[in-house]
């Protein structure tokens, strides 16, 4: 388990640990889920949007560009009929 106590800012911002971005594979620009239960607040990642995932994966693979969505939708319509 990992705790470690953390001091809210000015502006009501407190900074993630360290630790625990490691161990929960957070990121700059990942997102979080705060939830409340009685006295604890209780930080989560939200399910993985699968599209992004593979988004992020392909555009860090050295030959791949960007594919338009609408190229795209319009493959899979020809493929469908």
């Amino acid at each position: 388990m990992i705790e470690e106590e953390m001091r809210v800012g000015p502006k009501g911002q407190v900074v993630i640990p360290r630790a625990l971005r490691k161990a929960l594979k957070i990121h700059p620009g990942s997102k979080v889920i705060f939830k409340v239960e009685g006295d604890k607040v209780v930080l989560r990642k939200p399910e993985g949007d699968t599209a992004a995932i593979l988004e992020r994966i392909a555009m860090n693979g050295p030959s791949v560009r960007r594919i338009s969505p609408h190229l795209y939708q319009g493959e899979i319509t020809e493929r469908i009929r």
